[in-house]
């Protein structure tokens, strides 16, 4: 057995043994939180919880914060944090979020982590977040997003730069030419990044003053980053 798996296997062995409580995942534009997010929900047998498939899902099943979601956003402006608060609070409540959850996308911003650990306090017996950062270098991620390119007959992607066509520009499997996203330029994930960063350094600073924040290194394979969060949330429960 490879040494990866070995990882994996004790990565998912340590996950089944302790309730992993409420996780925040973060990470910067490209680090591959989505891909962690679905490791995680698999290790741990626990729910991923995204405030934008929360916002769609409560649009689409015509609740009562939906509706007022709906009309918010038909006016063109922003929901607010109050709105996407009482989402959280109500999906807080159903029973496969026992044991944990993953949080994706939420808390964004410093009033919502307050409000989300005040929130938790309260809970009989409820374990407070911890925060888990994917770190990737910025030239790195960069390649990840302005390589990208996709076939928009058969959807497979491609990057330029670590998964390319046999054949540069074209499709390996039907012919044909690839594109490049609107949202994939240096210009946008610049933009992206200064976003990304100074809403997410308050949570950041947060949660590490809390003693509740690490880093795990997430340039390596899918299997061996997911142990490496397996491990610092094993450590941060301690």
């Amino acid at each position: 057995m490879s040494s990866s798996c070995c990882t994996e296997t004790q990565g998912r062995e340590v996950g089944r043994k302790t309730p992993p409580g409420p996780i925040l995942l973060l990470g910067a534009p490209g680090v591959g939180k989505g891909t962690q997010a679905k490791e995680l929900v698999q290790i741990w047998g626990i729910p991923q919880i995204s405030t934008g498939d929360l916002l769609r899902g409560n649009v689409a099943k015509d609740t009562q914060l939906g509706r007022v979601a709906k009309e918010i956003m038909g006016r063109g402006e922003l929901v607010p944090d109050s709105l996407v608060n009482e989402m959280v609070a109500a999906r807080l409540l159903e029973p496969d979020t026992a044991n944990g959850y993953i949080l994706d996308g939420f808390p964004r911003t410093l009033a919502q982590a307050g409000w989300l650990d005040g929130r938790l306090a309260g809970l009989p017996q409820g374990l407070p977040v911890v925060a888990v950062s994917i770190q990737v270098n910025y030239n790195q991620l960069l390649r990840r997003i302005t390589g990208r390119r996709n076939c928009p007959v058969c959807q497979r992607i491609y990057n330029n730069y670590v998964n390319p066509p046999q054949k540069a520009g074209v499709c390996d499997l039907d012919g044909t030419p690839l594109v490049q996203r609107a949202d994939d330029t240096e210009t946008v994930f610049e933009e992206r990044m200064r976003s990304y960063e100074a809403k997410t350094a308050p949570v950041v600073e947060h949660y590490r003053g809390l003693g509740r924040f690490a880093e795990v290194d997430g340039d390596r394979p899918i299997a061996e980053i997911a142990a490496g969060i397996v491990t610092a949330v094993e450590r941060l429960r301690k």
